[in-house]
């Protein structure tokens, strides 16, 4: 086992010998430096695991070596104990106020040495278990990071006529929001939007399990009953995909009483009619000539909670370079430094003003919202769907 390395900084020799004496005998290794730029030289070099730091002393006083030591991310967190005088209080204060862990008063008594010593050696000895136990946590959610990406679409779908984008921003190192647009076996198009309840690891979870019901339900025909329903129109097979959802987890995992606001569409490209469900979800908007032409409302609750909920589906026809943008409540509800909300009209003022592609709409919102939001924290996820017909 590696003994541990304690860095004596004094310039009197006579101190030097004693604490190099009593450490050895307790088993430590020392290094032993006679004035303050040494003593900043070899922290850097030798690494020790506690400072004993004389304040008076050529070259750089030991108030310079301990503010330098503070500084440092490589080194702040090495405990450092300031030797002095009896009667010299006001440099004890200030060594403290520095970020010194303790003081030891000449001269020595070896029995307060000991326990000075042992008492930072623990503290130390317990913050690096610490940061070894949170760059485990932090591994383990970059891993979960990189797996929850993999429920989101590693690219979106390609259509003649029409044109799709899509941006999301997790507000942790995990998230509870989630996207999705695929075409399915006739051509048309599916594309979905969600926001699991909470935050953290617990809505990550169950964001992956509503992203993974919605696409299986709308992808197979495996979960119905083909001998009564061998094709599914547009409506039915929507209301299936959200009743099958909420059907399973509101009986499988009531317990947890997770919900999911949720907006799913379907659009028969050809004639460019959407069928849509929106549970609880914020109101998508239908952009036509850089106006807001409509607010698709919710038609049902959210997604989880109530078994045998009635989700109602509706219909409207997209003309040439309508626009649809479907959105989750981080964006209305993303706050700034006065604690204020960015809020709906916002919003629309940021969507309004001439044609303009997805894309190109999404990030004059990401824009908005940056202006609006400056340096404070994100608040909650942030995602957004938009999808254009072109032609």
């Amino acid at each position: 086992m590696l003994k541990l390395k304690i860095l004596i900084a004094d310039d009197e020799p006579f101190n030097l010998d004693y604490l190099e004496q009593e450490l050895g005998e307790l088993d430590y290794e020392t290094v032993s430096v006679g004035d303050g730029g040494e003593a900043w030289e070899k922290v850097q070099s030798e690494h020790p695991d506690l400072v004993l730091l004389d304040i008076m002393m050529p070259v750089m006083d030991g108030f310079e070596v301990l503010s330098r030591l503070k500084a440092n991310p490589a080194t702040r967190d090495i405990p450092v104990i300031v030797i002095s005088a009896d009667d010299d209080l006001k440099s004890v204060v200030r060594g403290i106020k520095l970020g010194a862990e303790d003081y030891l008063p000449k001269p020595f008594e070896p029995t307060l040495l000991y326990a000075r010593i042992s008492s930072c050696l623990e503290k130390k000895h317990l913050r690096d278990l610490q940061q070894l136990y949170l760059k485990g946590l932090e591994r383990e959610l970059d891993i979960a990071r990189e797996i929850q990406q993999g429920f989101l679409p590693a690219e979106l779908p390609r259509m003649e006529g029409w044109e799709i984008a899509a941006y999301f921003k997790a507000a942790r190192e995990v998230a509870g929001d989630f996207y999705d647009a695929f075409l399915l076996p006739d051509g048309n198009l599916v594309w979905v939007i969600g926001d699991v309840c909470g935050k953290g690891v617990g809505a990550a979870l169950f964001m992956t399990l509503f992203r993974s019901l919605i696409r299986a339900t709308a992808t197979t025909d495996t979960f119905t009953n083909q001998e009564k329903t061998p094709a599914l129109s547009a409506a039915e097979r929507l209301q299936h995909v959200i009743s099958f959802t909420n059907q399973y987890i509101s009986e499988t995992h009531g317990d947890a009483n997770m919900f999911a606001t949720v907006f799913i569409g379907m659009i028969q490209l050809e004639e460019g009619r959407l069928s849509y469900i929106n549970c609880g979800n914020e109101s998508s908007l239908l952009l036509r000539d850089g106006n807001v032409a409509a607010e698709l409302k919710p038609t049902g609750p959210v997604v989880g909670i109530i078994p045998d909920a009635v989700f109602a589906v509706n219909e409207i026809l997209l003309e040439k370079n309508d626009l649809l943008l479907a959105f989750t409540d981080g964006i209305p509800d993303a706050i700034n430094g006065e604690n204020v909300v960015f809020g709906g009209q916002r919003l629309l003022d940021s969507v309004t003003g001439g044609d303009t592609s997805p894309q190109e709409l999404l990030s004059k919102i990401q824009d908005a919202l940056l202006e609006f939001a400056g340096s404070t924290d994100q608040f909650d996820d942030i995602t957004m769907l938009a999808v254009k017909r072109s032609a």
